[in-house]
């Protein structure tokens, strides 16, 4: 089983789209990539934090790569827009791949690079591609 990590707005929608596919062994929702220890959803949304809205998946790397769950990343949000994703604004909804090896910093890279050159999108894209720290469940 291998781990893989996602912000792309509202974590409850991001959660409901990844937990469908096959090999998706199980969801998190919570947050990432900030500076407070154990934030609550109302700290995170002052915008302070620094702190993400994530779903942390663990998947099984036989049945869905990680190349496949960056597809899917790629297609369920809009990666153009900074800090906001449809009506929820702020940082705590901005688009980040937080990796947890140099192999899925290699693949995050080269995907975003992919899409990015795809010509699907009118605006460059605004992904962070950052290393995966501590992950705090929501309450």
């Amino acid at each position: 089983m291998e781990k893989a990590t996602f912000a792309a707005g509202c974590f409850w929608g991001v959660e409901a789209k990844f937990r469908k596919f096959k090999g998706v062994i199980s969801t998190q929702v919570g947050y990432t990539g900030g500076n407070k220890e154990n934030p609550s959803y109302e700290d995170v949304c002052t915008g302070l934090t620094g702190h993400a809205e994530a779903v942390e998946i663990t998947f099984d790397n036989e049945k869905i790569s990680y190349r496949d769950l960056l597809d899917i990343f790629w297609s369920i949000h809009n990666p153009t827009t900074p800090d906001r994703q449809g009506f929820d604004i702020g940082s705590q909804y901005r688009s980040a791949i937080f990796f947890h090896n140099e192999i899925q910093q290699k693949l995050a890279l080269e995907s975003k690079e992919e899409f990015e050159k795809s010509g699907k999108l009118p605006q460059p894209v605004v992904t962070e591609i950052v290393s995966a720290t501590k992950f705090w469940p929501a309450e």
